[in-house]
């Protein structure tokens, strides 16, 4: 499992963004799950950047594997922030429309339906969402 720390900070987007692609480009993973996977990279760790230690600044450790038969990618993120686990959250109505809807929680209503599985624990005081998609 390759993984990489960083400050849990927008700036660190990028870095986060080319550890995952560079993971998924080495397993030949196809175009259409690729950018999916990417959504929700993004969704999630901006998420954590913004308030897992607001105001102050934690670290933020995102997992990689890459395996099985048919191959799908797990992807864990870490961090020791506030305990929050997104899936509690009941999903947005998207029947509303954006002015009768509630700020927030669309995110992560499109990552649980763009991945096959979205798992929630909190662990020796870290936070880690798993997210996992198969091709």
């Amino acid at each position: 499992m390759n993984s990489i720390t960083v400050p849990a900070t927008l700036d660190e987007l990028e870095a986060v963004q080319k550890f995952v692609a560079t993971e998924l480009e080495a397993a030949d993973c196809p175009g259409k799950a690729r950018l999916q996977i990417a959504v929700a990279v993004e969704e999630i760790y901006v998420n954590i950047a913004r308030y897992a230690y607001h105001p102050n600044v934690g670290e933020a450790t995102i997992r990689c594997t890459v395996g099985g038969d048919p191959l799908r990618v797990t992807i864990q993120f870490l961090d020791r922030g506030k305990p929050f686990n997104p899936l509690e959250r009941e999903d947005t109505d998207t029947t509303l429309s954006a002015e009768e809807r509630e700020i927030g929680g669309l995110g992560i209503l499109l990552v649980k339906r763009s991945m096959d599985a979205v798992t929630y624990t909190y662990e020796n005081g870290f936070n880690i969402l798993t997210i996992r998609k198969g091709w």
